[in-house]
């Protein structure tokens, strides 16, 4: 649940220096926002949660 928390934290810094940079359009982050929004109520999340979740270990373990 924390890597979860900081992810969430982490895409909105991101999405907000895109946006305030002019690099991306307000429409543009409100359809990657729907996008996920969408995904995330699929049964693509569980894999999807799962990938992540294997290359965080897997960071994890390396260093």
């Amino acid at each position: 649940m924390i890597v979860t928390l900081s992810a969430v934290a982490l895409f909105g810094v991101l999405t907000f220096v895109l946006i305030r940079s002019r690099y991306v359009g307000p429409a543009a982050a409100l359809a990657v926002f729907l996008f996920g929004f969408f995904t995330a109520d699929t049964g693509a999340s569980t894999a999807i949660r799962s990938a992540i979740q294997a290359l965080i270990n897997a960071v994890s373990n390396i260093a």
